[in-house]
């Protein structure tokens, strides 16, 4: 399993097609796909909305997502920086997301966060 994640608009996607070989029919979109879609995705892009679209289901998803779908790149906005929302869903959210985050992280062998296009490895080694 490999995890990419970063802000906003920092070259992840474009980080996974060259280094991993995705190409766009590899990739299930986190913020439409089918969540049987992306079970058996070989890419998830904005994990982090499927997170919202999940609720109180995206603990248990992601723990079988990692069990059923070893091999699958996930790419994740980094969402928890910045202003604390003061919608309580939001604030739900981005603790989802995060604590999310983390099981993917633990799963993976490979973690690369990207800032402005740089990809830069948090665990194990750039692909």
């Amino acid at each position: 399993m490999v995890m990419i994640t970063g802000g906003a608009y920092q070259g992840k996607k474009a980080f996974a097609e060259k280094a991993v070989g995705i190409t766009e029919n590899d990739i299930a979109d986190g913020r439409i796909c089918s969540f049987e879609e992306a079970a058996n995705a070989v890419c998830i892009t904005d994990y982090h909305e499927l997170v919202r679209r999940l609720g109180d289901r995206c603990i248990d998803f992601t723990n079988e997502l990692c069990l059923r779908n070893s091999s699958v790149v996930i790419i994740m906005d980094e969402i928890g920086c910045g202003i604390v929302p003061m919608e309580k869903s939001e604030r739900i959210w981005r603790e989802n997301a995060g604590r999310c985050g983390c099981i993917i992280a633990a799963h993976s062998e490979t973690v690369v966060r990207m800032v402005c296009g740089i990809p830069t490895a948090i665990k194990g080694a750039i692909l």
